[in-house]
């Protein structure tokens, strides 16, 4: 796909890959805007970025309606919709661990609120020449890691609605679903994860995302989440107690 005078949103996008690929698809020559909570914080990564920047919180139904008027109204060319923003709570599942609750925000923000996102968008998406959805999920979409276990649902549910979507609109539109996997990326929301010490930074991400779309390679690997997963379908066993190796 040309991913070049596109108009693009991604959500999340006042800092981390959501900021990085920002900043990558602007110097490719594309318009974007990007979406966040922190007016505050999403006013200067877009002044920063040269991007435009629209507050929404993914999670509130009302303001996300108010978004996609926005968008109708501001930006009727948008044809891109990456759908970076994500919550994780690093925990061990067990007594006392209050997995629903944390399990809820991370489906809210993870799961909920790019399936919303998506469904608004599809008409004005349909309406373009060529158009794309790219969702982030995770390394642990495709097997769990112990330290972010409803954070693992949570990818692997948009995992699977990303496969069905993709099929679905296969059908009748012109529209790509891309998936992107990372491993770790050092994120402030990574820093509870070991992303300072061991993450790889945003750009490498930024980089594969955008070389993926461009290619048309719709499952995206970052770092050595490419590795994971065919370890994983070599021996699932094998690779879930690698991977989880000294967590449990």
């Amino acid at each position: 796909m040309n991913i070049t005078n596109k108009t693009v949103l991604v959500t999340g996008g006042g800092s981390g890959i959501g900021y990085a690929t920002a900043k990558l698809l602007i110097e490719k020559g594309n318009k974007v805007i990007i979406s966040g909570r922190n007016e505050e914080k999403l006013a200067k990564a877009a002044n920063e970025l040269g991007a435009a920047y629209i507050a929404c919180d993914v999670t509130d139904a009302t303001a996300v309606n108010n978004l996609i008027a926005k968008l109708e109204a501001d930006y009727n060319d948008l044809s891109v919709l990456i759908n970076n923003a994500g919550v994780g709570f690093v925990y061990k599942l067990g007594e006392g661990a209050n997995a629903v609750d944390k399990a809820r925000q991370e489906f809210e923000t993870n799961y909920f609120a790019p399936v919303r996102l998506i469904e608004a968008l599809l008409p004005l998406l349909k309406k373009q020449p060529e158009a794309a959805i790219v969702n982030l999920t995770s390394n642990v979409a495709f097997h769990p890691l112990v330290v972010l276990p409803t954070y693992s649902d949570a990818k692997t549910a948009l995992h699977s609605h990303s496969v069905a979507l993709r099929l679905t609109l296969s059908t009748d539109t012109n529209i790509k679903i891309f998936e992107v996997m990372p491993s770790l990326i050092n994120t402030d929301a990574t820093k509870d994860m070991g992303g300072e010490q061991h993450g790889l930074p945003p750009e490498v991400a930024a980089e594969d995302i955008y070389n993926g779309i461009t290619e048309d390679r719709y499952d995206i690997f970052v770092g050595e989440a490419a590795q994971q997963y065919a370890d994983y379908f070599a021996d699932p066993k094998a690779a879930i107690a690698k991977f989880n190796q000294g967590l449990y």
